[in-house]
């Protein structure tokens, strides 16, 4: 099993400085390429020029004996003109990826229209990570309260801080809550007592003050970018 920091070393040869080359001579248009770890996100100007790149992949790969993941490597319709072109074809919506725990969708701005890429955390990562949360808060299940909570915010902050994007309101606001939720059927299941005496009401209060509040943390990328050129200038 060779490790990930000599993976990384493997695929600058084989793909960075490659794809670095091939966007120099072999592209009519725009190209930008993001890629961490093993997984990358090409995105390109003109079709012909994804269809081509893909094809090179291939070949490129093959000489190290490597594959792409057939599962993962598609072409796809995405970007600012994708919505347009597929609704005069009589499509529909343009497909999602994911992309290092974010489902990548099209979609506009609510007041003025403009395009925008939103970044939802993939369901599945959720219901694994409140998976993992519910077996470790039963493990947990007569600790004292505050040694719970103290421990669950940082859980919670922690998932928080990676998550907490532009546009991911409503899926960070809901694992807050089924975390909430979690808690709260553990400490019921301590006794038949306890059962009876917490309520949600009472849960409510808990978790105001052990688990931080689903805010968006992070800026949109194009203020993110500008703040980075505005220190570069300086």
């Amino acid at each position: 099993m060779i490790s990930p920091l000599l993976a990384n070393v493997f695929l600058h040869y084989v793909f960075d400085l490659w794809v670095q080359w091939w966007r120099r001579n072999c592209c009519r248009g725009d190209v930008v390429v993001v890629r961490y770890a093993d997984d990358f996100v090409i995105g390109f100007e003109h079709e012909t020029d994804a269809r081509e790149c893909l094809r090179a992949l291939h070949e490129r790969f093959g000489k190290f004996g490597l594959k792409l993941h057939p599962e993962k490597t598609r072409l796809i319709e995405f970007g600012r003109w994708a919505n347009a072109c597929r609704r005069k074809r009589n499509e529909g919506r343009p497909e999602t990826f994911n992309f290092l725990g974010f489902t990548h969708v099209c979609s506009q701005t609510r007041r003025a229209g403009r395009f925008i890429i939103w970044r939802l955390s993939i369901r599945k990562r959720i219901a694994a990570k409140l998976a993992d949360i519910k077996a470790k808060l039963r493990q947990r299940m007569h600790e004292p309260l505050g040694m719970t909570g103290r421990w669950l915010g940082r859980v919670v902050r922690g998932w928080l801080n990676y998550h907490a994007v532009p546009g991911n309101s409503q899926r960070i606001r809901s694992f807050v809550y089924q975390v909430g939720r979690l808690w709260f059927r553990t400490l019921c299941r301590r006794s038949q007592r306890a059962s009876r005496t917490w309520t949600w009401t009472r849960m409510q209060r808990v978790l105001a003050k052990y688990l931080p509040r689903p805010q968006i943390l992070h800026p949109y990328p194009n203020s993110r970018f500008r703040a980075r050129l505005e220190a570069g200038a300086v």
